[in-house]
């Protein structure tokens, strides 16, 4: 079968773990299906938070992985920060042991101010280099980035400009509009420049991706390009043979980073209101999160009564969550709270849809992720700081769980399969790439 290919250029790839790295591999797990050959453009020598060696499985068959080395400037940092060689550097400001000193907000402003879009931007020039002269020696259909990092789009923007191929520029988050862009305590100048970049990728892509609605209408704002929504989703392949189990506790579960800026701390003070005036709800109540927590939520469990009531685990890999899930009563979602917190889609709404569980989510009522949980009928929607809907919430959710009742019943999800998401990228390729054949056509008359 002859297949069109897509060379897909992507920072995360395995054995990366965490978020990031699941959208293309699923993609391309399932891409071959419909017509596409995905082959992979990807560092050899990548900084990642976190390794998950689990999600090697997922990598088809013979599929073409090109790897180069990149330089980046954490050897440099972790020196300096008096981190270990071997220690990993993590996103989103997460802080496992103390509020960040002047070290690490010095580094911040560096991060924003010189390395510009990111810290990856020394891979731009020597991966454009590599890969005109690949590209020429090999055919390839079209050529997709995906960021963050966001220095990705800039090599496949290089690309178009320099061989005009077809190029589709995929956001997993936003650029300028992500939650923590206002940390990174820009100049006028460097704002400036992040924006400039920011439009003209926009600009030039042939097509844009984003994962949510809201995110793909401040695009709109900005270009006048054609833009997807494409969900994340869930692997059904990861949920298969999972035994239904009754939980033991009334166990709330959180799953991956829990970052300084999603500590619900109405929760915390809710729950520990209800533990105090009742024994039992106490002795049933666990608190299970399964990733690095930051420090400062820790703290405010603690301040709150619950320390006997949390339970820590370690980063585990992906294929380990699934069987932990069927064993909580309740999901916990909490959102960034940040202006733009409306358009934020963590990845794991949709593994906690495929998990069956009642999510809790504390969001804006209009987000992306609210319309998810009500169209699924998935689950409760508290917005930030609604303290005493949070409790009232939380004794409807005891009651279900003491009389074995179960108060939604998840439905509609099948949209939000890898298989199904594939399917619906697959076709926006071929509508790239027949418009690229009739613009050819067209061009010989």
């Amino acid at each position: 079968m002859n297949r069109k290919k897509a060379l897909i250029i992507t920072y995360y790839w395995p054995p990366s773990g965490g978020s990031g790295v699941q959208r293309w591999l699923k993609f391309s797990k399932y891409m071959r299906e419909f017509g596409w050959e995905p082959i992979i453009y990807t560092p050899s020598n990548p900084e990642f938070p976190m390794e998950d060696q689990s999600f090697l499985k997922d990598i088809p068959d013979n599929l073409t992985v090109i790897k180069r080395p990149i330089r980046e400037p954490y050897k440099f940092y972790k020196f300096l920060s008096g981190k270990k060689p071997s220690e990993k550097v993590q996103t989103g400001f997460l802080n496992e042991s103390s509020k960040p000193g002047f070290l690490e907000k010095a580094f911040r402003w560096l991060r924003g101010n010189l390395f510009i879009p990111d810290a990856r931007k020394f891979w731009i020039k020597p991966s454009v280099r590599f890969l005109s002269k690949w590209i020429k020696e090999n055919h390839i259909d079209i050529v997709i980035t995906t960021g963050p990092p966001h220095s990705m789009h800039l090599i496949g923007k290089a690309l178009k400009e320099k061989l005009n191929i077809k190029w589709v520029a995929d956001f997993r988050d936003p650029w300028t509009g992500i939650y923590y862009f206002e940390q990174l305590q820009l100049s006028q100048q460097s704002r400036k420049k992040h924006k400039e970049l920011e439009k003209n990728c926009l600009d030039a892509a042939d097509h844009i991706i984003t994962v949510g609605n809201k995110m793909k209408s401040d695009f709109e704002i900005i270009t006048k390009n054609n833009i997807s929504v494409i969900n994340n989703g869930f692997d059904s392949s990861d949920f298969e043979n999972l035994e239904e189990i009754k939980p033991d506790k009334f166990r709330i579960m959180y799953t991956g980073n829990f970052l300084p800026d999603q500590n619900p701390k109405e929760l915390w003070e809710s729950l520990g209101e209800l533990i105090a005036t009742d024994i039992t709800f106490k002795n049933n109540l666990e608190l299970c999160f399964i990733g690095k927590t930051d420090s400062s939520i820790i703290t405010d469990i603690e301040m709150n009564g619950l320390k006997g009531s949390l339970k820590l685990l370690s980063y585990l890999h992906h294929n380990e969550i699934p069987k932990l899930q069927k064993q909580a009563y309740l999901m916990l979602l909490s959102i960034n709270r940040f202006k733009n917190a409306s358009y934020i889609i963590t990845g794991k709404v949709y593994e906690y849809l495929a998990s069956e569980k009642p999510i809790l989510a504390i969001c804006p009522e209009d987000s992306d992720v609210a319309m998810i949980i009500k169209e699924t009928s998935s689950g409760w929607i508290i917005p930030f700081g609604e303290k005493e809907l949070i409790k009232s919430t939380l004794l409807n959710a005891y009651e279900d769980f003491l009389s074995g009742s179960k108060r939604f019943k998840t439905n509609n999800i099948s949209k939000y399969s890898r298989r199904e998401l594939t399917r619906q990228l697959c076709d926006m390729l071929n509508t790239q790439i027949h418009n690229s054949n009739h613009d050819i056509k067209e061009s010989r008359f």
